[in-house]
């Protein structure tokens, strides 16, 4: 399997991943700690796949998590690709973090997702802000490093398992 093949792959599956576990459900006490999961799959898309990650694919699995949230129709996507967009002009510089640092410019995606997602719903006037809605970017961020681990360690599997 050529390697664009699979990354493609891989993509997909960390996409349906990212929409099942958006879907999961929490208790009401828990709602809050649910990171943004599709955000996190197109940081990483965006760092160690360049090649075969884009705005457009951003703004696809912004309509798929836009279809299974049940939100208004392309506000994922537009915040999937600001991200995507943030990611791609600094990923030579975020590629090569320490491990620190790149959970801190992650936490400061999300926290920037955040502030065009409060933008977006008060313009539209869906909702008043609590303060629990402050809470996923932490959880985004305490996540980022397992799940970073994880994926690119299934990956260097893959790809020893494939030459």
């Amino acid at each position: 399997m050529s390697r664009n093949r699979a990354n493609t792959l891989a993509l997909w599956v960390l996409v349906g991943a990212a929409a099942l576990l958006s879907l999961m459900p929490l208790p009401e006490s828990m709602r809050a700690l649910r990171p943004f999961w599709m955000a996190l799959v197109v940081v990483y898309a965006s760092l160690e796949w360049p090649e075969d990650f884009g705005l457009g694919l951003a703004f696809s699995f912004g309509l798929i998590s836009d279809l299974v949230a049940g939100t208004t129709f392309g506000e994922h996507s537009f915040r999937l690709v600001i991200v995507a967009f943030i990611v791609i002009r600094f990923r030579s510089r975020i590629r090569f973090f320490p491990m620190w640092q790149q959970t801190a410019a992650v936490f400061a995606l999300l926290l920037n997702d955040r502030i065009v997602t409060w933008m977006l719903r008060t313009f539209t006037g869906e909702f008043a802000i609590d303060w629990r809605f402050w809470i996923a970017p932490f959880s985004g961020a305490l996540i980022w490093p397992w799940f970073f681990l994880l994926v690119s360690d299934l990956s260097q599997r893959r790809r020893s398992k494939d030459a």
